[in-house]
């Protein structure tokens, strides 16, 4: 046999190789040229005859039995395969390994290369390999998988490919229960934070040791895949770990994605793909909750939107995300409007759309209004403490898309009135994106700025939002003085909380009547107790400022009786006159100025006249 010639430069690197691997020492001259994989080989027939059923057959139907020449050109693997396969009928030795049984395994069978025509032939051998090392064996099982992709359909009717799979899936379910993480590696929410994967950056899977085989799943297309991944929930892989390799397949594979800059551009090959990825992956994902983090959703919500996939697969996404918007932050929210007409800056659509997804899944879980009163030992429900957390977020997203001149009145309240009365607990937050909205809308008419301050609860402002609001000129009227109104009747609890302390006559368990009486209802006791005790060091330091208020008030009254006394041209009347503006000024006196009107009380003692006084002083100022 001579060496191998070649027709193709193209090739040239290949042939040179395989021609420094078939120096024979033979002076028989080759009788037979074989075309296969656009490369021409010059080869003996006995070799081939006595090996390859396809061969034989080929040369004796030919109708010239002097025919030295036969064509190939669909062998399975091209060139390479076929230059493997000669080597075998002419006793070369070489190694079979994971990264050729599969196209050796194809070549064989297209060649017919069974043991009928020769024992320990090529097919058996190939398939011994595949059963004793590749089957057995996690990353073999998957190398020999990803190569298969190449030799379809022949591989998927030898069973290759579902073989692999199986092993895949077995192994690695198998290595997950040897090696299964610690409850250790857990956070609160049940699942691994080893697992969070950044969804544009380019860092490398950094998950368990144990779970290694996701970084190798990631180089199959999105059919081998899914086809892995769907063995792997038939054998009880975990939600969190097909959750984190997906994460880290759609990293991989959805990179280097932009936005057409004309809507009318028609979609490339490449984006359709993607577009079909995608969709794919969203409807790979585990339907248990906290599989993937919340980030990763919103980053293939914001990828599926440029990709403009289905709107069944944008809603999916929209309800996963509702599932767990607790865990969001306000840059997930923040997703840029792809509208072309001009609208907003965000799309507040989507925003609300995933708020309501989250209240009804609440309500899925037969969420209720607690108890104002908790024990003090107890606990409120996850459902309870997410909804809180949604509203702060969702203040932040308000006050980020207030300044938007697009932003319509009725977009924003809608969005503000989304969340039940009890998901605020303080209504600061809400007080801040209302004043940024009146601010950056200043054309808003007169009932419409009363229509959006409806949305807050002014008892429920903080006393530095109450100052703010009490000097704020962009407020309507009616609004500034209901916040002074609550703002003065919490200083009079505050200083009747004060009197019966000072009495120790209950006034602790008043105070924290008191002070739990402004307390929402979705508070948890461990925030109630927080909030009380910051509500209590207000209280002190307000009472001790009204103390010394008082103390004026005191030394100021006790010069203005001794002025009257002094002036005798001045009535009684004059005198009872003034008495009488000062009762009316103070509610709290009033019973003790009808009581001093009896003529069987002895007179007014200056301790009494001090209260009244005092009380007076302290709401004039209120």
């Amino acid at each position: 046999m001579s060496s191998t010639k070649v027709e193709r430069t193209s090739r040239s690197s290949f042939s040179r190789k395989r021609t420094n691997d078939w120096v024979l020492t033979t002076d028989v001259p080759s009788d037979l040229v074989v075309e296969a994989g656009g490369l021409s080989f010059s080869l003996h027939k006995f070799p081939l005859v006595a090996k390859s059923g396809r061969i034989r057959k080929l040369i004796a139907n030919s109708e010239d039995s002097a025919a030295n020449q036969l064509e190939l050109p669909d062998v399975p693997g091209g060139a390479e395969a076929f230059d493997l396969a000669a080597k075998f009928c002419y006793g070369i030795n070489f190694e079979i390994t994971p990264s050729n049984v599969a196209v050796l395994r194809c070549a064989a069978e297209y060649l017919e290369m069974t043991e009928s025509f020769g024992e320990n032939n090529l097919v058996s051998r190939t398939e011994a390999f595949l059963s004793e090392v590749v089957f057995r064996n996690l990353a073999d099982s998957i190398a020999v998988l990803h190569n298969c992709e190449n030799l379809l359909p022949l591989a998927e009717e030898l069973l290759i490919v579902s073989r692999c799979i199986e092993a895949a899936a077995t192994k690695a379910c198998r290595e997950q229960i040897s090696n299964g993480l610690n409850h250790s590696d857990f956070g609160d929410s049940g699942r691994s934070d080893k697992f969070k994967l950044s969804f544009s950056s380019n860092t490398p899977y950094k998950g368990s040791l144990a779970d290694w085989w996701v970084e190798d799943l990631s180089v199959l297309r999105i059919d081998f895949y899914q086809r892995v991944l769907a063995a792997l929930r038939s054998k009880g892989m975990r939600g969190d770990t097909i959750g984190a390799a997906l994460m880290h397949y759609a990293h991989r594979s959805l990179k280097g994605l932009k936005r057409k800059q004309n809507v009318h551009e028609s979609a490339t090959s490449s984006e359709n793909e993607q577009r079909i990825l995608l969709e794919t992956i969203v409807s790979l994902l585990p339907s248990e909750k906290n599989a993937v983090p919340c980030s990763f959703l919103f980053s293939l919500l914001r990828t599926a939107i440029i990709l403009d996939t289905t709107v069944a697969c944008r809603l999916d996404l929209e309800t996963r995300i509702g599932m767990q918007l607790e865990q969001a932050t306000l840059d997930d929210l923040l997703i840029p409007s792809f509208s072309y007409t001009g609208d907003t800056l965000f799309d507040v659509d989507i925003v609300q759309r995933i708020a309501v997804n989250f209240l009804q899944q609440d309500e899925g879980d037969d969420l209720q209004v607690p108890h104002p009163m908790y024990d003090s030992e107890g606990g409120g429900s996850p459902s309870q403490s997410a909804i809180m957390k949604v509203a702060k977020i969702l203040d932040s997203y308000l006050a980020e898309i207030a300044p938007d001149a697009n932003l319509k009145l009725t977009k924003f309240i809608a969005l503000a009135e989304i969340l039940p009365e009890y998901a605020r607990v303080v209504d600061d937050g809400l007080y801040r994106a209302i004043d940024i909205y009146l601010k950056a809308h200043p054309a808003l008419a007169e009932p419409e700025r009363k229509k959006l301050c409806k949305l807050m609860d002014c008892q429920k402002l903080s006393q530095e939002a109450c100052t703010h609001a009490a000097q704020n000129e962009r407020l309507p009227v009616q609004v500034v003085v209901q916040v002074l109104y609550f703002e003065q009747l919490r200083m009079r609890n505050a200083m009747a909380a004060g009197a019966f302390a000072d009495r120790g006559d209950g006034g602790g368990h008043y105070s924290q009547r008191i002070g739990s009486s402004n307390m929402s209802a979705a508070h948890s006791p461990k925030d109630n107790y927080a909030s009380i005790r910051r509500e209590n060091r207000e209280l002190k330091l307000e009472i001790a400022r009204m103390r010394m208020r008082l103390t004026d008030l005191e030394k100021d009254h006790a010069s203005m009786k001794q002025d009257m006394l002094e002036k005798p041209i001045k009535s009684n009347n004059i005198i009872s006159s003034v008495s009488k503006k000062f009762s009316r000024l103070n509610p709290f006196a009033r019973k003790d100025s009808k009581e001093n009107m009896s003529v069987d009380k002895p007179p007014q003692t200056p301790v009494s006249r001090t209260r009244m006084f005092g009380r007076r002083r302290r709401h004039s100022i209120s």
